[in-house]
């Protein structure tokens, strides 16, 4: 029997197929969880500890896998057939950009990659794009939104983002480009009205992932900034509320390595694609040169003694709370120019107490912003904008208000001042700084690592930066290593 594939909406897409080859698709669409086994629900058997993408009882997958769906089947043996509800597009691409130029305001000339990516989706219907942060990603939504706004009638655009920051980043954008969002645009966030006759909604996706099926109705086309940082559960959840949804969008600077979290973004958009890369924006001067610079501190023998059997978690607060390893980032920043962003884990044990120490040390030469998620929308919005006329200015920040999307050309400095081992988090935060400005050469990364090796045994946070460093060779950064005795500085 040939297996037949079928749209069963913008969200799924069913396979009708003798049961043996139900079987074979789900053990190839199940995975593992990475962790899994560490989890509650998993220990104590309630849980498996496994995705499975495809159902043998329904047939059902997401759309987006369609591709390795015809793959399975080929490499397999097996014939298929494909219903005739799918549509294939052939577009020009010289129409594509010739409508994208037309959206140029002056002083501003669209990529040809932006092009490349805008084109790949208005084909599609669809797509999960792969854009390092200061590509522009921004532009290619534009670009989209206005395309859209052509092709719907009687429906709306929802836009989604990780944070409040980024709904307001996304509305001054779009006005920069030219556009007039206060006449289309309706940010979303907690407190707003969730309803709106203005074409584009602009909102977080925890502010909208428990809204009723019925509230998705309204929308023609979704877009999903920083697609990767949406919890998987909330966003598939939105996902597959908006299963008439005809034109789905997913961008993201990076995805996390893990397979089983590719295909799930891949599922619910579309099989991932690259048009450019850090090293290449580098290359043609489009993103600053970067310089990374690991400082590896040497805690003495007492330190190392006792903290040879902690945990993870106890050696991070160790690190966080530790005064001389505070007093020496305290010093590198008033020792670094321009505008630098000091980026910390732990708000209460790190991020405040070390704002203090600089705000004593050298706040009278320097402005310090201090910014964390209890910081008002408005208040990081402000603080954006002062930096960006500054030169001078030090912004002490939260991994989780300023590591992702936060546009800042004038960065000229990034310090990590708590160890981070997630590839996510690691390139995001380096994409904060890679944007150019006229009075930046480069910007200067400094990665703050830990030596509390004890007879040989590496400790956890010196492993996590190991990695680090697997993930700049991968990229192609240029970095060096620099060892610092920490009790020969203050």
């Amino acid at each position: 029997m040939t297996a037949i594939i079928e749209k069963f909406n913008e969200a799924y897409i069913r396979i009708k197929c003798e049961p043996d080859i139900a079987r074979e698709l789900s053990e190839f669409f199940t995975f593992e969880v990475p962790g899994a086994r560490f989890m509650p629900s998993v220990r104590s058997k309630m849980w498996d500890g496994r995705i499975r993408l495809f159902s043998p009882g329904t047939g059902k997958i997401y759309y987006g896998l369609l591709p390795y769906v015809q793959r399975f089947l080929t490499e397999n043996g097996h014939d298929y057939s494909l219903s005739e509800d799918f549509e294939i597009r052939n577009l020009e691409r010289s129409l594509t950009a010739k409508f994208v130029w037309s959206l140029q305001k002056k002083g501003f000339k669209a990529r040809d990659y932006q092009i490349d990516a805008v084109h790949k989706i208005i084909c599609d219907n669809r797509g999960l794009i792969l854009s390092p942060t200061g590509s522009g990603k921004s532009f290619i939504i534009y670009a989209l939104v206005r395309y859209f706004l052509q092709k719907l009638t009687g429906k709306k655009i929802l836009i989604i983002v990780p944070t409040t920051g980024l709904v307001e980043q996304m509305y001054s954008d779009f006005a920069d480009y030219g556009w007039f969002p206060d006449e289309h645009c309706h940010k979303l966030y907690a407190g707003s009205d969730k309803y709106t006759k203005k074409e584009v909604v602009i909102s977080t996706w925890q502010s909208i992932y428990k809204l009723d099926k019925r509230y998705f109705n309204q929308f023609g086309a979704v877009i999903v900034d920083e697609a990767h940082l949406a919890k998987a559960k909330s966003l598939t959840g939105i996902m597959t509320k908006l299963h008439n949804c005809k034109y789905r969008i997913g961008l993201t600077g990076t995805l996390d390595g893990t397979e089983v979290h590719r295909l799930v973004l891949e599922g619910l958009f579309a099989v991932h694609e690259q048009f450019t890369t850090t090293s290449e924006l580098i290359e043609k001067k489009q993103l600053s040169p970067l310089h990374i610079r690991v400082l590896v501190l040497e805690h003495n023998q007492n330190d190392k003694r006792m903290m040879k059997d902690k945990t993870y978690q106890q050696e991070m607060e160790f690190l966080s709370t530790n005064m001389k390893r505070n007093q020496f980032i305290r010093s590198l920043v008033c020792a670094t120019d321009g505008n630098i962003l000091v980026l910390a884990q732990y708000i209460e044990k790190q991020l405040i107490p070390l704002t203090k120490m600089i705000v004593d040390h050298c706040g009278e030469q320097r402005t310090i912003h201090l910014v964390y998620g209890a910081t008002p929308t408005d208040d990081r919005e402000r603080v954006r904008e002062l930096v960006e006329k500054d030169t001078n200015s030090v912004i002490m920040a939260s991994y989780g208000t300023f590591s992702t999307g936060v546009n800042i050309k004038r960065i000229h400095a990034i310090i990590f001042a708590s160890p981070y081992k997630s590839q996510i988090k690691v390139l995001q935060s380096i994409g904060r700084g890679l944007r150019t400005a006229e009075d930046k050469q480069e910007l200067e990364l400094f990665d703050i690592a830990d030596d509390l090796c004890y007879n040989n045994k590496d400790n956890y946070t010196l492993k996590h930066m190991q990695e680090r460093i697997q993930i700049y060779s991968t990229e192609g950064f240029d970095y060096d290593i620099v060892p610092v005795k920490l009790d020969k500085n203050k």
